[in-house]
């Protein structure tokens, strides 16, 4: 008998886009079960593809900025803009994101998020009456710096000298704001919940990823907790301990304290966006997956929190990645997800599976059509 497939991948990080997995998800099912309705609803939860998910659904135009990526280097960068609504949807990712790097290149240090102020402008200058921007997937560790000064943020020591690059932020005694604040209100779509500063903190548990090392660690903390600091004596509250402020090395810190912007979470913000729960309700299967099935699956993220949302519903729901964590992960995955299924070690090996990713994710999806009984 056939049956209303729902696809509803993340990214397959550093190898598929959420779109391009639910292709080859899609191609491989029908191999085995060309009868089936399938409905492709590619997702993500706040970071690299969250401009192009969201904009499909809302019929947001693409639109380029020209700008600079987190080293200062030249880019055109895609921003979204939906005239009706005024409603801009950008991605932090595709402007100041790790992928937009050569690996080892660049040290976290020498990289901000200036960049992301052009974004900004330009939908400003488009008319936008409102900003949805997703940050996760990040380079950089500045909490914002970068993009206050670039609109208009100064920022000075005990001396009166001014400060350039974010690691010095710990000889921080008092900051300006720009003369003309930027007016557009800005909701944040965070990846995770974790605190600014501290053993969680954005700096220690983001930062070895993307290239702090155990020595700088000390560097990076006294930098944003002398921010923290100045914030909580300027406000008169710290907030440097919201969910989400140390999504994005700090940049949801920044977003709220320079730009009033709201943090929410970026899977909640899609499933607003995109009806995936009517979707789930109409669907007989969910397959979803992301590269790795692990740990963090199980922490927020967007695969995770789909195989949730269906166990809710009493939907069952598949998983599908490029490998597995186990055993760890086991007694989770049993809960939450009726069938897993992996690229590595079953079907070929990593360096292969990343080479042909979209071929072999195919080939997963049609082994596990054969399971359907």
């Amino acid at each position: 008998m056939p049956l209303r497939v729902l696809i509803v991948p993340d990214k397959f990080k550093g190898t598929l886009t959420a779109a391009a997995a639910a292709h080859a998800i899609a191609e491989g099912w029908r191999r085995h079960r060309p009868n089936d309705a399938l409905a492709l609803l590619p997702i993500s939860d706040g970071g690299d593809g969250f401009g192009s998910v969201l904009a499909e659904r809302l019929g947001a135009e693409r639109r380029t900025v020209e700008t600079v990526d987190a080293a200062h280097r030249s880019i055109a960068a895609h921003w979204w803009y939906e005239p009706h609504s005024g409603r801009a949807l950008i991605e932090a990712a595709a402007i100041n994101g790790l992928a937009q790097l050569p690996p080892g290149h660049f040290h976290p240090f020498n990289l901000d998020t200036t960049g992301l102020g052009a974004a900004l402008k330009a939908a400003q200058e488009a008319g936008a009456r409102e900003v949805l921007m997703g940050i996760g997937g990040s380079a950089t560790n500045d909490a914002g710096f970068g993009l206050a000064r670039a609109l208009g943020w100064q920022f000075f020591d005990d001396a009166g000298q001014p400060i350039e690059r974010w690691i010095h932020l710990d000889r921080l005694h008092r900051w300006a704001p720009p003369e003309s604040p930027f007016p557009l209100p800005i909701t944040v779509a965070v990846d995770v919940d974790n605190p600014l500063l501290g053993a969680r903190g954005c700096s220690r548990v983001y930062g070895p990823q993307k290239g702090l090392r155990p020595e700088d660690l000390p560097i990076a903390d006294a930098a944003l907790g002398r921010l923290a600091e100045c914030a909580a004596m300027v406000q008169g509250t710290r907030f440097d301990e919201l969910p989400g402020a140390g999504a994005a090395g700090g940049l949801g810190f920044g977003l709220h304290l320079f730009f009033g912007a709201t943090l929410e979470s970026g899977f909640e913000i899609v499933v607003r966006h995109t009806g995936l729960i009517e979707e789930i309700d109409k669907a007989d299967l969910i397959l979803t997956g992301e590269g790795s099935i692990d740990r963090q699956t199980y922490m927020g993220k967007g695969t995770g929190q789909i195989a949730l949302l269906c166990r809710q519903r009493s939907k069952p729901c598949w998983g599908l990645a490029g490998v597995v964590e186990t055993p760890t992960t086991a007694e989770l995955s049993t809960a939450l997800f009726q069938r897993l299924g992996s690229i590595v070690p079953t079907l070929t090996s990593p360096a292969d599976a990343k080479a042909n990713a979209a071929r072999w994710l195919a080939t997963l999806a049609e082994k596990q059509a054969a399971e359907v009984h």
